[in-house]
């Protein structure tokens, strides 16, 4: 029987995996985080199946694929029947807590058409106990706490201005925002986890605490402003103009031109060029800044585990819900099919297998399996409902016989209350704008719905995924390869949750009641 007293789950938003492993690693500063890769096992293939936040979270925390739980882009609801890691973990005598937020949409089934909860998309995840909203819209608790601490606060929505500290000049990206580190959501968001688990150490917990950063817009409080020089940074992976982007497919046309500045900064001088190099290369380095300010407080916690004597008693996951691009591609954010947006660090330290601490995995895994991984290391068994696959031989050591050899990965890209740029340069209804990723060791197929022309890489010549292959007629057979293949992956995949269960005269075969 597993022996695991306490869990702490860290979500981090819109972290690439390179910038703990990779490329970019070799650029930021990130101990703590490096500290735990030492007693821990790190996942370096591993991928969100499914964009942007509410989605991949969905997926996280139900185990299943976007086909199937189909809250497909924020705002979609989840539908309340779908077994959740809170709900689970509850059967195991957890009281699951939640510090931040879920960024789940509630099933309006499931609730009165006044319920203030239909009116945002960022509620909770049901079976959570909220500890402490944190949430990118709203963030009251922070707010108050600011303003406690004497600050005068603007209105909300300019929170993430940059300010500029000379008056006679405006505002710039690398400028830091009206508060200052020690007072940072991310600060905050630690200090009020440790304060309250303060008090627990003596109990058995189960906690989610999840960072918005190193997520947009960008501005960093001192020193993170301008801790990474941005001359010192690689030029990120793309071809020669927006333009050239734009031509590779009809969908690139519209990812190149979004999201907006507006998006990734704000409350700066409006000459501010998003499209020279050296701009580039500044917002670059407020995102590595970003992600270190992260790391410090990823650090007080693991210390606080320490210090306090229940390092060892607790089960910690590492990991980030999806990626950012960062550039590549002359693109920004996380809807498009490209590595960047999906590849994400998985760092899971399991007390009870310490012979693996360590140690790397480079194995395909999927978000998916982690939820699953985290119910059977409690001792719970994984209900059928969920396509992951528990990680725990990858723990003790082992590897398994059957392993998958390709990992799968959704978008959406419409919306029902209007029409998207995604959707106005494919001419997809709704319904018809999405794609499907399958990606093996070496080639990579993305499946557009809406008639539109696939794109095929051969990661191993090409990493970067700056050269479509699908138009040649010598790799024809991958192309029919794959996209069989991915047909495939999703029938295995349609929803199990009944469908291997039978009724008979003697009564009810294969089905368990969790």
């Amino acid at each position: 029987m597993p022996n695991i007293k306490k869990v702490l789950m860290i979500i981090v938003d819109q972290l690439r995996a390179d910038c703990v492993h990779g490329a970019l690693a070799e650029h930021i500063n990130m101990p703590n985080i490096d500290a735990l890769r030492k007693e821990a096992v790190t996942f370096t293939s591993h991928y969100s199946v499914v964009n942007p936040c509410g989605p991949s979270r969905a997926s996280i925390f139900t185990g299943q694929y976007a086909m199937n739980h189909r809250s497909i882009r924020n705002g979609t609801p989840l539908s309340n029947d779908i077994p959740n890691l809170a709900r689970e973990v509850r059967k195991a005598g957890y009281d699951p807590m939640l510090y931040g937020y879920s960024d789940t949409t509630i099933d309006p089934r499931a609730r009165h058409p006044n319920d203030p909860d239909l009116k945002s998309e960022e509620r909770v995840l049901p079976g959570f106990r909220e500890m402490l909203e944190m949430r990118y819209m709203e963030s009251y608790p922070w707010r108050a706490n600011l303003k406690s601490k004497g600050y005068d606060l603007p209105e909300y929505a300019r929170f993430y201005d940059s300010i500029s500290p000379d008056p006679t000049r405006g505002a710039r990206p690398d400028d830091p925002p009206f508060f200052k580190a020690e007072d940072s959501d991310t600060a905050f968001l630690a200090g009020a986890m440790i304060h309250d688990l303060a008090a627990r150490n003596e109990e058995s917990w189960f906690a989610v605490v999840t960072f918005l950063r190193p997520h947009p817009p960008l501005v960093a409080p001192e020193p993170y402003n301008k801790m990474y020089n941005p001359a010192d940074l690689p030029m990120p992976a793309r071809l020669k103009t927006p333009e050239h982007e734009a031509d590779v497919h009809p969908f690139m046309a519209a990812a190149v031109a979004a999201p907006q500045m507006s998006h990734i900064v704000r409350g700066i001088d409006e000459a501010f060029d998003m499209q020279s190099d050296d701009s580039l290369q500044m917002l670059r380095s407020i995102y590595l800044g970003l992600a270190s300010e992260v790391d410090t407080h990823v650090g007080r916690i693991i210390s606080f585990l320490k210090e306090t004597g229940q390092y060892d008693d607790t089960l910690i996951v590492f990991m980030a819900d999806h990626g950012e691009m960062l550039g590549e591609h002359h693109m920004w954010g996380k809807q498009t099919p490209y590595e960047g947006a999906y590849r994400v660090p998985l760092i899971i330290r399991d007390p009870q297998n310490t012979a693996t601490h360590g140690t790397k995995v480079e194995a395909f895994t999927e978000s998916v399996d982690v939820t699953p991984t985290i119910l059977d290391l409690i001792g719970r068994d994984v209900p059928s409902s969920m396509d992951g696959v528990s990680l725990m031989p990858f723990l003790e050591g082992k590897s398994p016989e059957k392993w998958r050899d390709c990992v799968h990965m959704e978008l959406d890209f419409g919306e029902p209350d209007g029409v998207t740029h995604w959707q106005e340069a494919t001419h997809a209804s709704v319904e018809d704008a999405n794609l499907a990723i399958l990606r093996e060791a070496r080639f990579k197929l993305v499946h557009f719905n809406a008639g539109l022309p696939p794109l095929l890489f051969d990661l191993e010549s090409d990493p970067f995924e700056l050269n479509n292959l699908a138009n040649d007629t010598a790799h024809a057979p991958t192309l029919l390869r794959l996209t069989q293949k991915l047909l495939s992956h999703r029938m295995k995949h349609a929803d199990r949750t009944l469908a291997n269960v039978k009724i008979t005269a003697n009564g009810v075969v294969n089905f368990r009641n969790n």
